[in-house]
């Protein structure tokens, strides 16, 4: 057993010092704190020597101690310096947090403002919430800032440069998201805020921040939104609290994960200096723009091309024959397949977005199966149509005119000469001048402008000359015979009658008689009567046989006047859905985007 004695004058001039100092440094906590330190010094220093004492004991113990005794050694080296350093710096934070307030505004001078260096790193694009204009995201926020009442001397604290120490125990700027959405409104997660030396402090929060963006469909899918995410103090004005950019490119985005839908295009930072009418102070904010771009790849080949191809067979419906019967019905078909493409883009359009439709558009909608769809999906304050919308609304408007067509095509079709009498401006269209400018030819006939300006001009002789005829005359062209063989044998009686009738004062006319007027005039032979009743057979069928005729090219004209329709319409339609693909093509931003 070691005696007492040497115990207690292990460390006699510490113990001396102690003793005597205690009433004379009760007021001074750096005394205080250098005996602190000379005290462990000591202790540790009577651990030395036991531990020495203990190993040069284990030289004269059996060999198979002597590895375990080393791994004692070596971990009881070590172990004395962590209990000194917590010991550091549990005295560290006793001094500084000793009279710290968290209220307190940590500036030297009153009428300064404090700086605070603000950023963001951007991690992740999380969602692009369309219908409720909400841009979620993943990202950390880098504030730094010094506070004068957390500075220290490190070697007087063994060293110690930084410190770790929760935010509730200390003064942080209240820097809030402006436009956030969070239900909670800050979606930060608070951590440590590490506090150096030389009183500088830096807070890293990272969140997953919900953030309100207006979303500009004008030209979606080729589209670009610029999200703001706006960051200030929430009760500091300019003159408190300066709001400073850590760096001028704006956001860090050197760990930042791509997104499927959307390709990043920057993340631009902005200095603002609010004067509020609230307030007569200036307030100052951070403004960072996300500036995406949505990858177009999913939409082209999913609704612009198949669109196109449903476009393709309504135009084919203008070749099928109007007797098939499946023309109507194709381009009611291809109307209704229409709607499930415009669900697809109705699902991703903001119900409040910017976007209203034109008059034509609304009135188009209001005649179609559409009007309960979009009227459910349509945004109720808008400035701007979108592109895809204009597109589909372009070839809706087409198919349905391709039905309203078609059914005036078959209307043409089936007419008949007893119920619907061509026009004449109908014939001059649809039979001679549309025909000759689509290059179309009847079977049989050739159409040309010389052919044109013939048969108007013989039609006009045939008027005239039929008014000169008689009835007969019209019907069949042997009247005049008949009244030449006829003639000789009542011409006698013709001469008796006539001046029996200027006896009595009435004139007769001087028009050549029809064979029913002489007929009933003059008695006839029998002879006379078969050749009548022959001539009366032949003119009841030679009529219907003209009329027959005249029916058959009736019939015949309305039919050509639909196929010069459908011609017409393919080739107007085709031209439309072109252009207007086209078009739409070429008005975007980008096209496609990987």
């Amino acid at each position: 057993m070691r005696p007492a004695s040497q115990a207690s004058t292990r460390c006699p001039l510490t113990t001396t010092t102690t003793t005597e100092t205690t009433e004379t440094t009760a007021t001074k906590p750096r005394e205080r704190l250098r005996l602190v330190k000379t005290a462990d010094s000591c202790a540790t220093r009577t651990n030395h020597q036991r531990i020495i004492r203990q190993v040069i004991g284990l030289f004269a113990k059996p060999s198979w101690l002597f590895g375990l005794t080393i791994h004692l050694v070596l971990l009881l080296i070590v172990l004395p310096r962590d209990v000194a350093g917590g010991a550091y710096e549990r005295a560290l934070l006793n001094k500084l947090l000793a009279n710290y307030n968290t209220l307190e505004r940590p500036v030297e001078n009153e009428s300064e403002p404090l700086q605070v260096k603000f950023g963001i790193t951007l991690q992740q694009i999380i969602d692009v919430d369309e219908k409720n204009q909400i841009l979620t995201t993943n990202a950390w926020l880098k504030l730094e800032w010094t506070d004068y009442n957390l500075q220290w001397n490190e070697s007087e604290f063994g060293g110690v440069k930084d410190l770790r120490i929760t935010p509730s125990k200390l003064w942080k700027p209240d820097v809030l998201m402006y436009n956030s959405a969070e239900e909670g409104f800050d979606g930060t997660f608070q951590t440590n805020v590490v506090v150096t030396h030389n009183g500088s402090c830096l807070y890293v929060p990272p969140g997953i921040f919900k953030s309100t963006c207006k979303i500009d469909i004008a030209w979606f899918p080729f589209d670009d939104q610029h999200c703001e995410m706006k960051f200030g103090s929430w009760t500091y004005d300019g003159n408190q609290l300066d709001l400073v950019l850590n760096s001028k490119e704006g956001g860090d985005l050197s760990d930042f994960i791509m997104n499927g839908e959307w390709y990043l295009i920057g993340m631009p930072g902005k200095k603002n200096t609010i004067i509020y009418q609230c307030c007569p102070e200036p307030y100052v904010d951070i403004t960072f723009t996300i500036q995406i771009r949505r990858r177009t790849l999913y939409y082209f080949f999913n609704l612009i091309v198949p669109c196109v191809l449903i476009s393709s067979m309504a135009l084919l419906g203008f070749t099928l024959p109007p007797d098939s019967g499946e023309k109507l019905t194709l381009g009611v078909t291809i109307l209704l397949s229409l709607t499930v493409f415009l669900n697809l883009v109705a699902e991703s359009m903001p119900t409040t977005s910017d976007a209203v439709p034109l008059i034509g558009v609304t009135i188009l909608l209001s005649l179609t199966v559409f009007l309960n769809l979009v009227a459910e999906t349509l945004p109720q304050v808008s400035d701007a149509i979108p592109l895809l919308g204009t597109y589909f609304n372009c070839i809706m408007f087409m198919v349905a005119s391709s039905v309203v067509l078609t059914v005036l095509v078959l209307n043409y079709h089936h007419r008949k000469p007893d119920n619907y009498e061509m026009p004449n401006w109908t014939k001059s269209v649809f039979l001679q001048w549309l025909p000759w400018i689509l290059r179309m030819d009847r079977p049989g006939k050739k159409i040309t402008r010389k052919t044109i300006l013939m048969s108007n001009r013989m039609k006009e002789l045939e008027l005239q000359e039929r008014s000169s005829k008689s009835l007969l005359a019209n019907v069949l062209d042997i009247d005049d015979d008949f009244r030449h063989i006829s003639g000789q044998t009542t011409a006698y009686s013709t001469n008796n009658m006539r001046a029996e009738y200027s006896r009595y004062g009435t004139p007769m006319t001087q028009r050549p008689a029809t064979v029913e007027e002489t007929s009933a005039s003059l008695p006839l032979s029998g002879t006379q009567r078969e050749l009548h009743t022959i001539l009366k057979e032949l003119q009841f069928i030679t009529s219907r046989m003209k009329k027959s005729d005249i029916e058959s090219e009736v019939i015949s004209d309305w039919k050509f006047a639909a196929m010069v329709v459908d011609r017409f319409c393919l080739i107007v339609f085709t031209l439309f859905t072109v252009m207007a693909t086209v078009a739409v093509l070429l008005s975007a931003p980008h096209i496609i985007v990987q």
